[in-house]
């Protein structure tokens, strides 16, 4: 089998169900309260397309899997750091096996494999193979939404096809950054659908990336404020806060910390999540 032979073949996607819909969404659903709005919006969606959403937990490729149709995420193909997922096959293989994952060029280049991970993205999207990316590159630590970088809604445009845009709430506070599992008792976190996006025409890859965030953020503090769950405003006037905070404590190398390590931070690493 080809290399993105793969990434569409039955007995693939059979081992994917059992993984995905048997194991993972179970599990997912039991430990926290999952609402998911605007799955009318998805009646015309068809293969292929871009999913995009904020990224602030570990949660969140699960929740995006479980939350969509089965016929819209049987082929989905999430990307994943090709540095760190793709360095030892073991990695490679469990989040295949959960997320379909393809490889993503961070920069560093992956020792042997640059070359086939260089543009497959692009090759999916002509195979009919609709994708995951999270276009901020990494974890948000405060739940703040960063600034999405432009590759995303590039590949859209070059290849004609939709974005779907998919706000998170309340994801980083149901499992925020440093744990392995969802804080106790079934924090409730939401999916929201918004409608596919196309890019206008010569709207470059900077302003539909912009509107594509905008789009996202404004579902997102729609649900947050219908919920009682904090606003991107909120999460960004709290992030500011602690950064000063910071800078005003005095220095402890002594004091414990639950945070991550900076240096390949698993922030960084994917599936993208």
């Amino acid at each position: 089998m080809s290399e993105r032979g793969r990434y569409r073949s039955k007995s693939h996607r059979a081992a994917r169900f059992v993984a995905q819909q048997l194991l993972l969404k179970p599990t997912v659903w039991a430990l926290v309260d999952v609402t998911v709005h605007g799955k009318e919006r998805l009646r015309h969606l068809e293969d292929p397309y871009i999913v995009v959403a904020n990224h602030s937990s570990h949660l969140d490729s699960p929740l995006i899997i479980g939350a969509l149709p089965r016929r819209l995420s049987r082929q989905l193909a999430t990307g994943a750091a090709a540095d760190y997922w793709y360095g030892k096959f073991w990695k490679s293989a469990s989040t295949g096996l959960f997320f379909n994952t393809f490889p993503v060029e961070r920069g560093r280049g992956l020792r042997g494999r640059g070359s086939k991970a260089r543009g497959l993205a692009g090759h999916l999207l002509n195979d009919g193979v609709p994708l995951l990316i999270f276009p901020e590159g990494t974890r948000s630590r405060t739940g703040a939404m960063g600034s999405f970088k432009p590759g995303t809604a590039a590949l859209c445009i070059s290849r004609n096809v939709p974005c779907l845009p998919i706000a998170l709430v309340g994801a980083s506070l149901a499992m925020p950054t440093g744990k392995t599992l969802p804080v106790k008792g079934r924090p409730k976190v939401h999916v929201v659908f918004g409608e596919p996006m196309w890019a206008t025409p010569g709207e470059s890859a900077h302003e539909f990336s912009d509107r594509i965030a905008a789009r996202i953020r404004e579902l997102h503090d729609e649900v947050a404020a219908q919920s009682e769950l904090p606003l991107m405003s909120d999460y960004e006037q709290a992030a500011i806060a602690a950064k000063a905070a910071d800078q005003t404590a005095p220095a402890n190398p002594a004091e414990p910390t639950d945070d991550e390590p900076t240096q390949q931070s698993d922030e960084e690493k994917g599936p993208q999540q």
